[in-house]
């Protein structure tokens, strides 16, 4: 982590970018300070290196905007060395004819990162990414790419809804598909990839199985904190990617490596080897998330109970007998805490046949090992191997003696290979079939070694942290934005950067509410009607407003008498009747700046009154209310500006505030109502309202399709609806008829005469919550 917090050392960053793009300079310095609390020093100098590379190569403001503000999140997730690999697969791009896939790339990343949440994950999507490109990418007679990609600018805006349905293995199966039956045909290919035809949505059914991790993550994370008492992240990490030496489970300081999909477990054979009890073909004996858990308590128990010995000392097959037992040992102490885990266990583990192995022809440690580990797990197992059943009953009687230790259960595996061994076990093959128990992880941190050597889990080592002071200031928050074409969101479109409004003369303020004097006598006379008058009392309390006497002559008779006297004596009330908060958001567009009809004043000078009177109105009811502005340049920066918390009161400093408010820019509604939502829901309160004070339909000057930020802020209004929060809006555009009524149904006023605006807001505020 490093800090410049100075506008020279953020200067300084600026002109290193060498940026020429009007639209980048506003947003430079609230992106710098993200990155600069969130990167380390090398991190931050390649954040400005490539960042200056996506504003050169020729494709816009929109590649180094989006890189600016995203990067950071996805550094935070995936972590800085994840960077080159996404910056060689642009530069790639950069030298094909692929350059306008860059821009939808660099727009599903952040998504791409939640959905991934490993380097090693993310390299793997890489990969599909650029074998897709050079495959789809068209030539003139073979030799020279000439024609870009039908289907890669499709694909990356399909993202979002792929990872959130497929496993990468799923993903890489679909995307062969889509270019080994369409690579001859753009067409069909952008129908494809673009989820329009009909095979491409089968393909996608056919590949949609199994549970995936990053759905079930938050439940994982519970079960392991509350029946383990453990915690630790949990990194997916993707089979379909190294068939020769397929990844297993395992866990070291950074976290625990899990799959990023299993599917649910069928066996129709006989369950544990017991007869009589075979289940029905494609019978689920074990589910997705029940191997995810199993996995989980394997590991869990290995970092309560295990301990790790020096690995030096034991030969190779030695080693491997006691991992097995080792293994067999917790998951024994992990079934005397958790019973139902020997379903899940027993339905798991393999049972090798006992004749499968043919001594003459292949080594049989590993068959004797899982035949062992199984007749542990199984009291009723099959198996007829002396040594099997010797040293399964020897274990088991060890473990009633106490739980025993790693050394100790080191020396009964090692028992086991001296009394087992075979001159066969040295062939080269080793039998495999069968032999596999998937939910166990690979026991690396159950070895210790004298030596350093390349088996040593040296990334264990604490990680360095630079030295840095922390920078105070809030991130852009990043929200979707409702695409009404697709029918979808655009996830992480729209940024959103907040701060408290700059301050003012709060005695401009005063002088408003004066001018108004007549009108707020004829308020306070309706206010006074609205004020909740009920009172309900409240008993029993410790600390109260008044002394309950009926209480306190019991609690002296109580002391009198020698009993324990009750210290609640005393009371208090609240009134009931009246509980709303309340979220006024101003538009502060540029338009606000425009004289209003058959008045001298501004529509923004005009708004400041109406606002003034209707919080004087609000802070006499007592209503908790807070009061923002927004204005947006696009959106990569959309402006919320906070004039007052709920918290404030209603003072010469948030006077101050609306004194100063200014108007410039756009309307990008929608975003600025679901971040205003963010504040509001959290408000305990009966009844939530959101009044948005505008003059003008939502637009933004990066937005050619006037139907679009409409849409998106009905949507804004759907969604609050389905959080309890109530909308209304007021709207001084004599000509809102045409689009208020498709954001906000009939939740709405319109205010033709824009002069009367003081007077009527707070007016129509007491109608809504009388």
């Amino acid at each position: 982590m490093t800090t410049a917090t100075t506008p020279s050392e953020l200067e300084d960053y600026w002109e290193q970018l060498d940026c020429g793009f009007p639209r980048v300079k506003p947003v430079f310095a609230d992106c710098m300070r993200e990155a600069l609390a969130t990167l380390s020093g090398q991190g931050v100098e390649a954040y400005i290196s490539n960042a200056r590379f996506l504003g050169k190569m020729g494709r816009g403001a929109e590649p180094i905007l989006i890189f600016l503000e995203e990067w950071p999140t996805v550094a935070s997730r995936l972590g800085e060395e994840a960077l080159p690999a996404i910056m060689e697969c642009i530069r790639r791009m950069t030298k094909s004819p692929n350059g306008n896939a860059i821009t939808p790339f660099l727009q599903s990343l952040p998504v791409t990162a939640r959905r991934l949440q490993s380097p090693q994950q993310l390299r793997d999507y890489l990969d599909i990414v650029l074998d897709f490109m050079e495959r789809t990418t068209g030539s003139i007679h073979g030799i020279h790419q000439t024609f870009p990609s039908p289907g890669l600018p499709e694909f990356f805006k399909k993202i979002p809804l792929l990872l959130g349905q497929l496993s990468l293995e799923g993903l890489k199966n679909w995307v062969e598909y889509g270019v080994r039956y369409y690579n001859d045909h753009p067409d069909r290919q952008i129908d494809y990839f673009s989820l329009q035809s009909a095979d491409s949505r089968a393909v996608l059914q056919r590949e949609r199985h199994g549970t995936l991790l990053v759905d079930n993550e938050r439940r994982l994370d519970m079960y392991l904190r509350g029946l383990w008492h453990d915690e630790g992240q949990l990194i997916p990490y993707s089979g379909a990617f190294d068939e020769l030496r397929k990844p297993i489970p395992y866990y070291d300081k950074l976290g625990i490596r899990l799959p990023d999909m299993y599917d649910d477990f069928i066996r129709p054979s006989p369950a544990g080897g017991r007869e009589g009890e075979r289940l029905p073909a494609g019978e689920i004996v074990v589910s997705g998330l029940d191997r995810y858990r199993a996995v989980l308590a394997h590991i869990a128990g290995h970092r309560r109970w295990t301990t790790a010995i020096f690995a030096d000392n034991f030969a190779p097959f030695q080693r491997m007998a006691v991992e097995f037992l080792e293994d067999s040992r917790v998951e024994y102490l992990a079934m005397r805490v958790y019973p139902g885990l020997r379903r899940i266990f027993m339905a798991l583990h393999p049972t090798p046949a006992e004749d499968a192995c043919d001594p003459e022809l292949e080594s049989g440690v590993r068959h004797r090992l899982t035949m062992l580990s199984r007749a542990i797990l199984d009291s009723r197992h099959p198996y007829k191997n002396p040594h099997v059943v010797e040293f399964a009953q020897r274990f088991h009687m060890l473990m009633q003696q106490g739980d025993m230790s790693t050394p100790e259960i080191a020396e009964l595996a090692v028992s086991f290979v001296a009394k087992a061994r075979r001159q066969s076990d040295q062939l080269a093959k080793m039998h495999f079939k069968d032999t596999v128990v998937d939910y166990r992880d690979d026991n690396r941190q159950m070895w210790k070694f004298i030596e350093e050597g390349d088996e040593e889990e040296a990334f264990d080592e604490p990680r360095k942290v630079e030295p840095g002071e922390k920078i105070t200031g809030l991130p852009p928050r990043h929200y979707h934005e409702w695409d009404y074409n697709s029918q979808s969101y655009r996830p992480d479109w729209v940024s959103v950067y907040e701060s408290l409004h700059p301050s003012g003369n709060a005695a401009g303020i005063d002088r408003l509410l004066a001018k108004h004097g007549a009108l707020a006598k004829r308020l306070k006379k309706m206010l006074d009607l609205l004020k909740p008058q009920d009172k309900v009392r409240i008993r029993y309390q410790e600390d109260g407003s008044e002394l309950d006497l009926d209480v306190a002559l019991r609690s002296l008779i109580d002391y009198q008498s020698g009993a324990t006297p009750d210290p609640r004596i005393n009371m208090s009330h609240k009134t009931s009747g009246r509980n709303i908060a309340v979220l006024l958001l101003l538009d502060l567009s540029e338009s606000l700046n425009e004289k209003a009809a058959g008045c001298d004043q501004t529509i923004l000078e005009l708004s400041q009154e109406a606002v003034s009177l209707l919080a004087w109105a609000i802070e006499k009811l007592g209503d908790p209310f807070a009061i923002a502005g927004f204005h947006s340049n696009t959106r990569h920066d959309v402006r919320y500006l906070h004039i007052k918390g709920y918290s404030e009161r209603w003072d010469d400093q948030i006077k101050g505030r609306l004194a100063a408010m200014e108007a410039s820019y756009s309307t990008r509604m929608g975003a600025a109502m679901r971040h205003a939502a963010h504040y509001l829901e959290k408000q305990q309160a009966d009844k939530k309202l959101m009044l948005i004070l505008t003059d003008g339909e939502p637009s933004d000057i990066d937005s050619k399709d006037g139907r679009l930020l409409i849409e998106d802020a009905r949507q804004a209004v759907k969604e609050l609806d389905r959080q309890g929060i109530y909308t209304y809006c007021i709207n001084l555009d004599h000509k809102a008829d045409e689009y208020v009524a498709d954001i906000f149904g009939k939740q709405y006023t319109i205010i033709d005469r824009v002069a009367q605006l003081p007077e009527e807001l707070p007016t129509l505020f007491l109608s809504l919550t009388k």
